[in-house]
């Protein structure tokens, strides 16, 4: 598995996405600069990491959007690529349209950098394989802007389909006010697109993969991807 960790201007956890990617499931990883244009048809998974992109100037991921390289994420999604957003990056893919919805700031206007508890609503995901649903597993988060945000309408379209893939919980897997961290609607963490390639979290699963820093839940995530990239490999070899 080939992937590229995008890197912007106040990116912070592009080295992070970088390591799990690469040394923690021993896969090729490489550092994409947000001004280069690039073919991505060779790679696997796309990274759009956490940080302050461009400082957070405007609005958490307005300026991002138009980075030369994002349209090239933009046409890799369109071909089926995976990619994941992680917190910035999750405002990012929202802002360029590859996931519905926003980020708005935190209900109690104040960063938030701690661990949390995720329960795992959907399990047939490419980046959820490896987990079991209602799995609760801990990932810390960090941000300012971390409120996810949709119309009613929307969000009955994520439920329908299946697209919430992620939720804020308590220890015993509880959906409560108590254990939302940011205000988001429903207890919303993380979401899939549509065709199912688009994953955005605001929760770090690449600052919990390592086994060193006493906590590897979110590596579950790039393993995941990692076997769904080694199954349609297989499958394309037998047609």
């Amino acid at each position: 598995m080939k992937t590229g960790v995008i890197v912007f201007p106040g990116s912070n956890c592009d080295h992070d996405a970088f390591y799990a990617t690469g040394e923690l499931i021993r896969q090729s990883s490489e550092f994409i600069w947000h001004k280069d244009r690039k073919d991505l048809k060779g790679f696997d998974l796309i990274v759009v990491p956490g940080g302050f992109s461009y400082g957070d100037y405007l609005r958490t991921g307005a300026i991002a959007r138009f980075a030369p390289v994002m349209q090239d994420v933009i046409e890799f999604a369109k071909f089926g690529g995976s990619i994941i957003g992680i917190c910035n990056g999750f405002q990012i893919l929202t802002e360029c349209g590859l996931l519905p919805g926003a980020l708005l700031r935190n209900h109690k206007l104040k960063f938030v950098c701690k661990n949390i508890y995720l329960r795992v609503e959907n399990n047939t995901t490419r980046f959820t394989s490896k987990y079991t649903n209602d799995q609760v597993i801990t990932v810390p988060i960090a941000h300012g802007d971390g409120n996810y945000f949709a119309d009613e309408e929307v969000i009955k379209k994520l439920e329908d389909e299946q697209r919430v893939i992620f939720r804020y919980c308590s220890e015993n897997g509880a959906i409560d006010e108590k254990s939302n961290p940011n205000g988001s609607r429903y207890n919303i963490a993380g979401i899939i697109s549509e065709q199912g390639n688009v994953l955005g979290m605001m929760p770090h699963p690449e600052r919990c993969a390592d086994r060193v820093l006493g906590n590897d839940d979110g590596l579950k995530v790039f393993t995941s991807i990692l076997h769904s990239v080694e199954r349609i490999t297989a499958l394309s070899g037998t047609i």
